[in-house]
Protein backbone atom coordinates (compact mmCIF):
# COMPACT_ATOMS: atom_id res chain seq x y z
CA UNK A 1 0.00 0.00 0.00
CA UNK A 2 1.20 3.49 -0.70
CA UNK A 3 1.13 6.30 1.79
CA UNK A 4 0.48 8.94 -0.85
CA UNK A 5 -2.68 10.91 -0.22
CA UNK A 6 -4.85 11.86 -3.19
CA UNK A 7 -5.06 15.46 -4.32
CA UNK A 8 -8.33 16.74 -2.90
CA UNK A 9 -9.90 19.91 -4.28
CA UNK A 10 -9.35 22.94 -2.05
CA UNK A 11 -12.10 23.74 0.41
CA UNK A 12 -14.16 26.78 -0.50
CA UNK A 13 -13.56 29.80 1.71
CA UNK A 14 -16.19 30.17 4.38
CA UNK A 15 -17.35 33.39 5.89
CA UNK A 16 -17.81 33.36 9.65
CA UNK A 17 -21.21 34.34 11.06
CA UNK A 18 -22.83 33.66 7.72
CA UNK A 19 -26.07 32.32 9.22
CA UNK A 20 -26.40 34.64 12.19
CA UNK A 21 -27.90 37.78 10.77
CA UNK A 22 -30.50 39.66 12.84
CA UNK A 23 -31.90 41.10 9.60
CA UNK A 24 -33.40 37.66 8.99
CA UNK A 25 -36.06 38.54 11.57
CA UNK A 26 -37.23 41.37 9.29
CA UNK A 27 -37.47 38.92 6.40
CA UNK A 28 -39.49 36.59 8.65
CA UNK A 29 -41.96 39.36 9.53
CA UNK A 30 -42.38 40.28 5.85
CA UNK A 31 -43.01 36.63 5.00
CA UNK A 32 -45.62 36.35 7.76
CA UNK A 33 -47.41 39.43 6.41
CA UNK A 34 -47.34 37.93 2.90
CA UNK A 35 -48.68 34.65 4.30
CA UNK A 36 -51.57 36.54 5.93
CA UNK A 37 -52.38 38.24 2.63
CA UNK A 38 -52.24 34.87 0.86
CA UNK A 39 -54.68 33.35 3.36
CA UNK A 40 -57.03 36.30 2.96
CA UNK A 41 -56.91 35.95 -0.84
CA UNK A 42 -57.43 32.19 -0.52
CA UNK A 43 -60.64 32.71 1.46
CA UNK A 44 -61.84 35.21 -1.15
CA UNK A 45 -61.04 32.76 -3.94
CA UNK A 46 -62.81 29.92 -2.14
CA UNK A 47 -65.88 32.09 -1.59
CA UNK A 48 -65.88 33.01 -5.27
CA UNK A 49 -65.66 29.35 -6.27
CA UNK A 50 -69.03 28.34 -4.81
CA UNK A 51 -72.29 29.35 -6.43
CA UNK A 52 -75.75 28.19 -5.39
CA UNK A 53 -78.19 26.91 -8.00
CA UNK A 54 -81.88 26.69 -7.02
CA UNK A 55 -84.42 25.01 -9.28
CA UNK A 56 -88.13 24.62 -8.65
CA UNK A 57 -89.40 21.23 -9.79
CA UNK A 58 -92.78 20.76 -11.49
CA UNK A 59 -94.23 19.35 -8.28
CA UNK A 60 -93.27 22.52 -6.38
CA UNK A 61 -90.21 21.15 -4.58
CA UNK A 62 -87.24 23.48 -4.52
CA UNK A 63 -83.95 21.75 -5.35
CA UNK A 64 -80.72 23.37 -4.23
CA UNK A 65 -77.28 22.44 -5.49
CA UNK A 66 -73.84 23.97 -5.37
CA UNK A 67 -71.57 24.58 -8.34
CA UNK A 68 -67.81 24.73 -7.71
CA UNK A 69 -65.72 26.67 -10.20
CA UNK A 70 -62.50 24.72 -10.60
CA UNK A 71 -60.25 27.68 -11.39
CA UNK A 72 -61.17 29.44 -8.15
CA UNK A 73 -60.78 26.23 -6.13
CA UNK A 74 -57.32 25.76 -7.62
CA UNK A 75 -56.42 29.38 -6.84
CA UNK A 76 -57.51 28.92 -3.22
CA UNK A 77 -55.45 25.72 -2.88
CA UNK A 78 -52.34 27.28 -4.43
CA UNK A 79 -52.65 30.38 -2.23
CA UNK A 80 -53.05 28.19 0.86
CA UNK A 81 -49.98 26.19 -0.10
CA UNK A 82 -48.00 29.38 -0.70
CA UNK A 83 -49.06 30.69 2.72
CA UNK A 84 -47.94 27.45 4.36
CA UNK A 85 -44.53 27.59 2.69
CA UNK A 86 -44.13 31.25 3.66
CA UNK A 87 -44.87 30.44 7.32
CA UNK A 88 -42.39 27.55 7.33
CA UNK A 89 -39.70 29.72 5.78
CA UNK A 90 -40.50 32.57 8.20
CA UNK A 91 -39.91 30.23 11.13
CA UNK A 92 -36.63 29.11 9.56
CA UNK A 93 -35.50 32.69 8.98
CA UNK A 94 -36.36 33.68 12.53
CA UNK A 95 -34.52 30.72 14.04
CA UNK A 96 -31.45 31.39 11.90
CA UNK A 97 -31.53 35.07 12.79
CA UNK A 98 -31.98 34.54 16.50
CA UNK A 99 -30.21 31.30 17.41
CA UNK A 100 -27.38 30.61 15.01
CA UNK A 101 -24.05 31.05 16.73
CA UNK A 102 -20.60 30.74 15.25
CA UNK A 103 -19.03 27.32 15.62
CA UNK A 104 -16.11 26.86 17.91
CA UNK A 105 -13.01 25.74 16.04
CA UNK A 106 -12.41 22.03 16.39
CA UNK A 107 -9.20 20.65 17.68
CA UNK A 108 -7.43 18.48 15.19
CA UNK A 109 -8.03 14.83 16.06
CA UNK A 110 -5.05 12.69 16.94
CA UNK A 111 -3.99 10.49 14.03
CA UNK A 112 -4.82 6.84 14.48
CA UNK A 113 -1.87 4.56 15.05
CA UNK A 114 -1.84 1.49 12.89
Amino acid sequence: MSDIEPDWPPEPPSTPHRLHRPSRAIVAVVELVLAGVAVWLATLAWSASISTVRVRASDGAELTSFHYAGNWVLAAIVLGLAATLLVVDAVRQFVLGARARPRKPRKDPQPAHS
